[in-house]
Formats: C-alpha cells, structure tokens, sequence
C-alpha cells in the first residue's frame, strides 16, 4: 500500500449507520457491514440522497469508537453533501471534522479481500507507521470510479491521526 499525509477539511455525509465490533464482523453470519452495505448497494440508496457533491463516490466510516479497533464503533455508509436539508427518512447524518490523516491507497484486486487486506495490514501497524498516534474519532474508505469493478478495485483508507 501507498501511504501519504493528507489534511481533511470538514465532510457532511448522508447515509446508513450500523453499531458494531471487529470481533462481530470476522464471522459472516453476523457482520453488520456485511448486511448494511450489501442493502446499501443492492437498493441503490445513494440515489436518495439529496444534494450529493460527488455523485457515485461512497465513503464507509468508523467512527464513534469505544476505546480503539477492538472495541465497538459505528459503521456509516454513504456519500458526502453540500447540506443535510431534506434528509429522507431512515437515513442518518455524520460531520467527520476537519483532520489530519494517514491516507493509504490499496493495490488492486478482489473485493472484498482488497479491503480486508487492508485493514489487515493497518492493525498490525504502530504510531511510527502512521506518523502519529491514531486519534480514533473517524476513518474512513473512499469508493470511486476505481472500485466500480469488483475484481479489479483499488481504494484509499483514511486514518485518523493526532
């Protein structure tokens, strides 16, 4: 994986949320993510969100953690937008705040071991490999026009530092 400091302003999104755990999302029969993002998909529900800024780019967010990657956190899928005025119902809001992030840009491959790969990867990672001690306020994965095709997708995975 690439890796490379980068500074966020603050993002507005509109979404799906779902309250979970690592150890939870390791077995197939109960991840959230799994059902949320596969309903988020399947439904097209980006397609009901109003005042969408970037049409067809999704961001799936860990925020709201407990204490750090072992304990509970919010999972939010979604896009960003211009304004939360007019928010459909069942669709939940996130401002992730203006900060500063290690960004890292996967390979190519199969979703969804790509992004698991990734993740992999970042929890076996220390303060040293981030440039910084993880702040645990929000993470997030960007889905573009390079994650349109499932055999074939690259991302880039935001994490949070102080």
């Amino acid at each position: 994986m690439r890796k490379e400091l980068a500074y966020k302003s603050e993002i507005k999104l509109v979404g799906l949320t779902a309250r979970t755990n690592n150890k939870t999302e390791m077995n197939p029969q109960a991840s959230k993510i799994a059902e949320l993002a596969g309903r988020y998909w399947n439904q097209h529900m980006a397609n009901q969100i109003p005042n969408r800024k970037n049409p067809g780019v999704t961001l799936s967010v860990y925020s709201e953690y407990d204490s750090n990657e072992h304990g509970d956190y919010t999972y939010f899928i979604g896009e960003e937008v211009t304004s939360f005025e007019n928010l459909p119902s069942g669709f939940q809001k996130l401002t992730i705040p203006a900060a500063k992030y290690q960004k890292f840009t996967t390979l190519s491959g199969k979703m969804p071991e790509v992004v698991i790969n990734a993740w992999q990867e970042i929890w076996k990672m220390t303060s040293h490999d981030f440039d910084g001690d993880r702040a645990y306020m929000a993470d997030f994965e960007v889905y573009d026009q390079r994650a349109l095709d499932p055999v074939n997708t690259s991302l880039d995975i935001y994490i949070g530092i102080k």
